[in-house]
């Protein structure tokens, strides 16, 4: 027998033992956090009495409870599910250990629904990620991921604590060591999505503009595609042309090529400007739907594993979940803005025959060096800060 179950018997028998606990009990214990259906139906059939007026629930403490406190609970019990008797109501009886520790008794059990309820909510969201991969749309995907955040949001204020992100601390790996995760199969759809998408903005560098805003590195399923990417955004961000030649050197200047990511032929023939035509905004919000899909079954499984470990307080287990789904809420963001970006203001020209500032050139040089960019395996939002023009150079890199 679990501590659970002991728990959810022990907080049984303290009401049966003293009605009067269900004072302190049912502001915010429900039947649904019992695990068993007995134990539910029959704490069920507890508060029915207790709003019924029950002459049990009216004695003062110290008085005796007469026996019809047991029989007409297990009775009514008895109307929601089947294999209640009086005999079990009494081994309950026997397995409190002290009456008056039933709220203690009561916070084990809701620790329990609440890792069983983030446990369930987690699947589910992982089932409808999943479902969505296959049928190519993120409905049910959104759907399920904000029944998740309001579910722990609930519980969170059930609990007594404050809903906020919280990140779990690193493992320790030397004593420990974390399995890595595995890779997840790709669909080869979203992967010629990917490709198309770089070919469009590689002949026609200036629709970099329509997705930079919402469309990140890490939103592509494969590595080289987000360095091609990055190297995209780089070359656009410091005015240099685009053609693959220029992005092949840019690639092979941030490691790309060296450290096997990418191939010198895949690089020309994803951006060759002959072979795809296409509109990017369309393409890049398939990839952003894609990446959505992806995210949320990994935070999906990263809830879920946070939830099977039994050690986890309750406030600490909504924190880290919360934390786990931060990603997921930015790709939501981001979703959004690919049906509800606002027009770019209008862009600066430059008279003809002038040259930027000597400054400018060297702050973009500066940028460029492979010190300065980030790891392949991170994903990097576009930024811009350090750009004179915050519209106009936008870049991925």
């Amino acid at each position: 027998m679990t501590p659970l179950i002991q728990a959810e018997q022990a907080v049984l028998g303290s009401v049966f033992l003293d009605p009067g606990q269900l004072d302190h009990l049912s502001p915010w214990l429900r039947p649904d956090h019992f695990s068993r259906p007995a134990h539910a139906a029959l704490y069920a059939a507890m508060l029915k009495l207790r709003a019924d007026g029950h002459p049990a629930t009216a004695a003062k403490s110290g008085d005796p409870i007469p026996l019809s406190w047991v029989t007409d609970t297990v009775q009514e019990a008895g109307t929601r599910t089947r294999g209640l008797t009086a005999p079990y109501a009494h081994s309950l009886i026997a397995a409190c250990p002290r009456t008056t520790h039933a709220p203690v008794y009561g916070r084990m059990v809701l620790e329990g629904a609440i890792h069983r309820s983030v446990t369930q909510h987690a699947i589910r969201l992982h089932q409808a990620a999943r479902a969505d991969a296959v049928r190519g749309g993120v409905e049910e995907t959104v759907r399920h991921a904000q029944i998740l955040s309001d579910v722990l949001a609930d519980l969170a204020h059930r609990w007594g604590t404050e809903p906020r992100p919280v990140q779990p601390p690193a493992p320790d790996t030397l004593s420990s060591p974390q399995p890595q995760p595995q890779p997840q199969p790709v669909d080869e759809q979203v992967l010629a999505d990917e490709e198309f998408l770089l070919g469009c903005i590689s002949a026609r560098p200036a629709q970099l503009l329509d997705v930079v805003g919402w469309l990140h590195p890490g939103d592509f399923a494969d590595i080289g595609h987000q360095q091609i990417y990055r190297a995209l955004g780089a070359l656009h961000h410091r005015g240099e042309p685009i053609d693959q030649l220029t992005v092949l050197w840019e690639t092979q200047r941030r490691g790309a090529l060296s450290d096997g990511t990418l191939d010198a032929e895949r690089v020309l023939r994803i951006c060759d400007p002959l072979s795809l035509s296409g509109v990017a905004e369309h393409f890049g919000g398939q990839v952003v739907q894609a990446s959505l899909v992806r995210t949320a079954a990994a935070s999906a499984r990263q809830v879920r594993a946070l939830a099977d470990n039994e050690s986890l307080a309750p406030g600490r287990l909504i924190g880290y979940a919360l934390h786990a789904l931060g990603p997921l809420d930015d790709v939501r963001r981001r979703l959004r803005l690919t049906h509800e970006a606002e027009p770019e203001p209008p862009r600066r020209t430059s008279e003809p025959g002038t040259s930027p500032p000597a400054a400018r050139i060297d702050a973009a040089r500066a940028r460029s060096h492979l010190a300065a960019t980030p790891a392949p395996s991170a994903p990097v939002a576009p930024s811009c800060a350090s750009s004179p023009d915050r519209h106009n150079h936008r870049s991925p890199s």
